[in-house]
């Protein structure tokens, strides 16, 4: 996959080298009829999508490209036997002129389907159904209705639904004003709104969920109207090759449960968070992660792992502090038992390059111990879940999980009958017996959550520090004329 940031100053010649390749293959194709849409995808070799970067649609991972909307434009480019490009494109009103002008093959960017869209482009069936929430600082009252909007600062997205909806509602309230900037995502929204930036935003529902633990401030007030549909959008054209190809691929993955498991890879997981919780992992984030980075890092590379898996791993165990200690006994950064180290060759369980030396190792032996045909995201997952409960009690769940119909090699299936270990007329039919199953389920689900805002917030500081590299020298010399005059400024006026 290939994700292309188009220059301003370039986009104009990259449109008309993009019709003259269509153009090109057109006329190699035998005989007068021209090529349908999918037919010039499968000549070019490429399914041109156009996008924007952010949590809800794609983003650079750990691991590379990810996120939901990509995962779904991955697997059907597979299908189609075809690589995936996809354009970066900041504005929305921009993204839709394009998809109208045939300029890309569709856009695939968490789009509500909206009435006044629908004469711009024709949007397939929908994939997921969302809520527009109106966000507030919880330093400040809660906003009731659309009342209390009137007369603050409201920030949205340009062009977006949002807008839309508050067009619709201004009908009613001449009153209600609001800001539009069409180069924010809606995590910026929510960080604006957390800093107390804006007084309130709109949001969509999976965008405030996925980032509500990052920005713990930026709460959701209300509802704004009623639930909305995302879908892909594409040209009107009487062309409906490509339409009809990602409609039948839509249906078949809604089917098979794909999309469920897709959306459950970034959604389900999710679970509610006290805004003190969400402030102290923030807080915990940047001030004690980074000590013990470095040896998270060294870790991960000896024992082949993910070092901001460990990491939340980490936090899971201990809130990153090397002395913790448990009522059961456990302790330290990786919360191991004495048994557990006295295994991975530990002596010094508070020594903190120990202990996360130990905790990889007895990470690693977990996951190498399951059935080789476990394989992704599920494979980590039953690990954790080993880590929390044991390896014989999970292996005891995995077979309630088979004898009940489940799989016992899906992470989504086990965690439905973990719990039953609590029960005794489950536990007394197994191996190992009683286990508080309903805590490994806790356990994998909040590092889940912890791991995506720490690869979130990773990301976040490399682009800012591929921003400042970018820094002109002209700019750089703006900024500091900029503050040397704030900095010679009378204090009466500071």
């Amino acid at each position: 996959m290939e994700v292309r940031k188009t220059p301003r100053l370039i986009q104009a010649a990259a449109k008309h080298l993009f019709s003259l390749t269509v153009i090109s293959v057109s006329l190699l194709l035998v005989g007068s009829k021209l090529p349908t849409t999918l037919e010039r995808v499968y000549a070019l070799g490429e399914l041109r999508v156009i996008s924007r970067n952010g949590p809800t649609t794609y983003y650079e991972g750990p691991h590379g490209q990810t996120g939901f909307e990509y995962l779904l434009l991955q697997q059907f480019a597979n299908e189609l036997g075809v690589r995936l490009v996809i354009e970066d494109e900041e504005s929305l009103d921009t993204m839709l002129n394009k998809v109208g002008r045939g300029q890309t093959h569709f856009a695939a960017a968490g789009l509500s389907i909206t009435e006044r869209r629908r004469q711009r482009v024709r949007f397939n069936q929908p994939y997921m159904t969302i809520r527009q929430q109106v966000l507030y600082n919880s330093r400040t009252p809660a906003p009731r209705s659309v009342e209390d909007l009137i007369g603050k600062d409201i920030l949205v997205i340009a062009n977006s639904s949002h807008a839309e909806r508050l067009e619709a509602i201004k009908t009613h309230y001449p009153a209600l004003t609001w800001r539009e900037s069409s180069s924010v995502e809606m995590i910026d929204l929510l960080e604006k709104v957390h800093s107390g930036e804006v007084d309130y935003a709109v949001v969509d529902s999976n965008a405030y969920d996925l980032n509500r633990h990052t920005f713990p401030r930026a709460r959701a007030a209300f509802d704004l109207g009623a639930p909305q549909e995302l879908a892909w959008a594409f040209p009107r054209s009487r062309d409906e090759s490509l339409y009809r190809a990602a409609e039948d691929y839509l249906n078949r993955i809604k089917q098979d449960g794909t999309l469920a498991a897709i959306s459950e890879r970034f959604y389900d997981h999710i679970d509610e968070v006290t805004t003190g919780g969400a402030l102290l992992f923030s807080y915990r984030l940047e001030k004690r992660l980074p000590q013990w980075q470095t040896l998270l890092q060294e870790a991960a590379d000896e024992f082949d792992l993910d070092w901001q898996l460990l990491a939340a791993i980490s936090y899971q165990e201990s809130h990153w502090n090397p002395n913790a200690r448990s009522r059961t006994g456990v302790r330290g950064l990786m919360m191991l038992t004495l048994a557990a180290a006295s295994d991975m060759g530990i002596e010094n369980r508070i020594d903190p390059k120990q202990s996360i030396h130990g905790g990889a190792k007895y990470f690693r032996n977990l996951y190498d111990r399951l059935p080789e045909r476990i394989q992704g995201e599920d494979r980590t997952w039953l690990a954790l879940a080993a880590y929390n409960v044991g390896m014989g009690h999970l292996e005891d769940a995995r077979k309630i999980t088979q004898a009940l119909g489940g799989d016992p090699d899906r992470w989504v299936d086990v965690r439905e009958h973990l719990p039953l270990l609590a029960k005794r007329s489950y536990y007394k039919y197994t191996r190992h017996g009683y286990a508080r199953g309903w805590e490994p389920v806790t356990y994998v689900r909040n590092i889940r959550n912890f791991y995506s805002i720490i690869a979130w917030h990773q990301q976040q500081e490399q682009r800012q520090i591929a921003a400042q590299e970018a820094e002109t020298d002209e700019q750089r010399i703006q900024r500091k004329v900029s503050s040397n005059r704030t900095l010679n400024m009378p204090l009466s006026v500071l």
